[in-house]
């Protein structure tokens, strides 16, 4: 059951309007990394969670904060919005290079479509999508991918910092700041905790047998590149984060295998092969006379 509680987390209110600015906000709304995706990760892992406690509660409540997040971007979009100007005259753009550019910049869309409001969709109007959420249902995976969304939010929400000089907007971003600082190491310490209580390890999934795989290649860093520093890292030597193996450098890759012939799919899927195309027709026809899917 979700309940709405009218009130914001922190307060969002910018001194001035500022139609461009709204549409760089659009990114931390509605972006890959932004806070309709973390909100919904942390939702939709929680849903995942296959047992109670901690872990799980922190993944509701982690997600419930997320989206008083949204609501507060949303609310500082549309007050950015609220006394821009709507448009400027022909003769206005032409005749000032620094209004075409500021007209240039702004989302139409969160006047036509929004009526001066929030979308949900990133800086250049891409709807969001549910591709980006991560949701595995293994814990560390997902902790893991949590630290990685809290470290690009943050470094967007950095960068936005330094593109306003507006104190009430920047009030706010650094408001979002120290909560990303804080969920980087929240995450980090669920996902040392699940290591600590042996719930899950390196690598994931732990449950696997490593017997399953070639272990011979499990701690080799295999140079591919023309690089000559690459052995001078931790990972080319001593003993994995995992403590399972020990790290070993290959300078150059292996020869590797021949490739294997070109395939021939079924003739209805008409590729290009090899067949003459005749032959190719006549099979087609020959594989739906005999009904063989």
């Amino acid at each position: 059951m979700f309940l709405h509680k009218q009130a914001l987390q922190y307060k969002s209110t910018p001194e001035k309007p500022d139609a461009v600015y709204a549409r760089k906000l659009q990114e931390v709304i509605g972006g890959q990394y932004g806070e309709i995706t973390v909100a919904m990760q942390y939702s939709f892992q929680a849903w995942n969670t296959h047992i109670p406690g901690k872990y799980r509660d922190l993944l509701f409540s982690t997600a419930a904060e997320e989206f008083g997040h949204v609501e507060m971007l949303a609310t500082m979009v549309a007050q950015l919005l609220e006394k821009a100007p709507v448009g400027a005259t022909e003769e206005a753009v032409q005749d000032d290079p620094a209004v075409a550019a500021v007209i240039g910049g702004t989302d139409v869309q969160q006047a036509i479509v929004a009526g001066a409001g929030a979308r949900p969709v990133d800086s250049n109007g891409n709807p969001w999508s549910a591709a980006y959420v991560t949701a595995s249902g293994n814990l560390l995976a997902d902790f893991t991918s949590n630290v990685n969304a809290e470290m690009q939010g943050r470094l967007q929400v950095a960068r936005l910092y330094h593109m306003t000089d507006d104190p009430g907007v920047r009030d706010m971003l650094a408001f979002l700041l120290a909560r990303d600082t804080m969920h980087q190491n929240q995450w980090l310490a669920a996902a040392r905790e699940l290591q600590e209580e042996s719930k899950e390890n390196l690598p994931v999934p732990s449950n696997l047998p490593q017997s399953k795989e070639h272990q011979e290649y499990s701690y080799q860093a295999i140079n591919f590149s023309d690089g000559e520093q690459m052995a001078d890292g931790s990972w080319a030597r001593g003993t994995a984060p995992d403590q399972l193996g020990e790290f070993t450098y290959v300078p150059t890759p292996m020869d590797g295998t021949p490739m294997p012939p070109p395939t021939h799919p079924d003739a209805r899927f008409f590729g290009t092969t090899g067949v003459p195309n005749v032959a190719e027709q006549a099979a087609a026809t020959a594989q739906d006379k005999l009904k063989r899917e």
